[in-house]
């Protein structure tokens, strides 16, 4: 049901790696209220191209998009396919660069534990990575994580990881980007620091940035109400 007196917009979520539809469950009662919400399904395709292409093949017309880490990867690429169909841009605890020759290293382990049947270990391992160091005892945050690793699936998350190696630079498209754009990471987010967020948001013309206290790469398992205000806010601009 559309709001009173609004226009219905609809909003494509897509997660980050090794993330299912759980990443954004706090936040979709609240979208939702503005129009259709999908969970982008990004598990299919082995790069970035064919993963933005699966997603607007199946995507509106028009629609508001949202990407946490890999989901802003991905929401790039879409803005490089079809510009034209995104109405609204939000980028969360993600980059623009291209992917680090020492990433590329570091992945490397762990897509071989994977192939061998360990997604799990990997999981227990990257935790403390993922949220803020508050949170490393947080068994309930874990479980939620270990779910989302189970509905990826090993075979999907090396197509991921694949996709993430080979992503290009975003920063050169910029300037091409004219819709209204948030910008969001966690304030002890490792994986995608706050530096990465500022060069968004400053080259990003009207961008709007915001930094969730107490929240590592999960801001919206870490900080669900804040990350939740932070995207009605940008809905309603």
């Amino acid at each position: 049901m559309d709001r009173p007196g609004s226009e219905s917009l609809p909003i494509i979520l897509v997660p980050g790696l090794n993330c299912s539809a759980r990443l954004y469950a706090e936040q979709v009662p609240a979208l939702w209220q503005f129009g259709p919400v999908t969970i982008a399904d990004h598990r299919r395709d082995d790069s970035m191209t064919k993963l933005a292409r699966r997603i607007l093949a199946n995507a509106p017309p028009r629609f508001a998009l949202v990407g946490l880490s890999m989901g802003g990867y991905i929401a790039f690429e879409i803005m490089r396919q079809a510009a034209d169909r995104v109405v609204k841009l939000a980028l969360l605890d993600t980059g623009a660069r291209a992917e680090a020759p020492e990433r590329t290293e570091a992945r490397k382990p762990l897509i071989a534990l994977a192939r061998q049947g360990r997604l799990a270990e990997i999981t227990d391992d990257q935790f403390p990575l993922l949220v803020h160091r508050k949170r490393h005892g947080d068994q309930a945050l874990k479980a939620i994580v270990r779910a989302m690793n189970q509905e990826t699936g090993a075979e999907a998350y090396i197509r991921q990881q694949e996709a993430i190696m080979s992503r290009p630079d975003s920063r050169p498209g910029f300037g091409a980007i004219n819709c209204p754009t948030l910008v969001l990471v966690g304030d002890d987010d490792q994986l995608t620091p706050p530096e990465l967020a500022r060069e968004m948001a400053n080259g990003i013309r009207g961008a709007r940035l915001v930094i969730v206290p107490e929240s590592g790469h999960l801001s919206t398992l870490e900080q669900p109400q804040a990350v939740t205000d932070a995207l009605v806010e940008w809905m309603k601009s």
